[in-house]
């Protein structure tokens, strides 16, 4: 080997890169939304304006931007193994080659999937703003909308397709022996496809950004925090249903009182 080095410190030593990497885009995604909650920040206001007019680009490009560094500050976390363990069964495969641009268009595939739901969620955003049915202040549904999508998320927790999508998302071993492809197209292929079973297992938990708040701080560390539990924690699933009979729950309560929350 012409480095000098065993196949399992190349391996160490990608991931310490890696891991600064992931942690750099981290740290850039929340330094932009604190940006957005400052109040001096006139592009927050523009996206939190109700809007009483069609669709204009510039509000639309807002809303996505501000839906693409929320959504890549909450699934960053969670599908950082499959990262790492991309990277690293691409350096067993090649030991001599660099796993840098081919982990990069893993991780393009995945989030080109996630940026098509960003543009479905702004275009919901402003269509909802239009309508007057997100509140103009922090972008929140009321009670009544809230905890419908509460229970519905709740519901979707016990559904065959959650549990089915949640099952590959904890098993990156068996997706990559089932479907590894070298070169870049294999490598973007990859990632499109985990792409869509995240997709599949997460698009309601994301969607309760409608229901506590879209861009709230808070609630977006809290669901970072149980996504990362339901894919990576041992018990996950049984964590996942957990999570769907409290949504219901809270739902239930929201629909019946039209209490506040959040």
């Amino acid at each position: 080997m012409t480095t000098g080095m065993t196949v399992e410190n190349l391996i160490k030593r990608d991931r310490i890169i890696l891991l600064f990497a992931v942690g750099g885009l981290l740290a850039i995604s929340w330094v932009l939304m604190l940006h957005h909650h400052a109040p001096s920040v006139s592009t927050h206001e523009q996206v939190l304006a109700p809007h009483a007019h069609g669709l204009d680009p510039g509000e639309f490009a807002l809303a996505f931007s501000m839906w693409l560094v929320m959504m890549i500050a909450m699934m960053l976390p969670p599908v950082l193994p499959w990262i790492l363990f991309f990277a690293s069964t691409h350096r067993n495969n090649q030991i001599r080659s660099q796993p840098w641009f081919s982990t990069a268009l893993f991780i393009a595939g995945y989030f080109t999937v996630w940026s098509g739901y960003c543009l479905a969620a702004a275009a919901v955003q402003l269509g909802l703003q239009d309508f007057a049915i997100l509140h103009p202040g922090d972008l929140k549904a009321g009670p009544s909308a809230g905890g419908a999508l509460l229970l519905l998320a709740g519901i979707f927790q016990f559904t065959p397709l959650k549990a089915a999508c949640l099952k590959h998302c904890r098993t990156p071993l068996s997706y990559f022996l089932a479907y590894w492809k070298d070169g870049p197209a294999g490598a973007f292929g990859m990632g499109f496809r985990h792409g869509a079973y995240c997709l599949g297992c997460c698009w309601a938990l994301m969607g309760l950004s409608f229901a506590l708040g879209i861009m709230n701080l808070l609630w977006m560390a809290i669901m970072t925090v149980l996504l990362c539990i339901e894919k990576i924690a041992p018990g996950g699933e049984i964590f996942s249903r957990s999570f769907g009979v409290l949504f219901g729950l809270w739902g239930v309560w929201l629909l019946a009182t039209g209490g506040a929350f959040g």
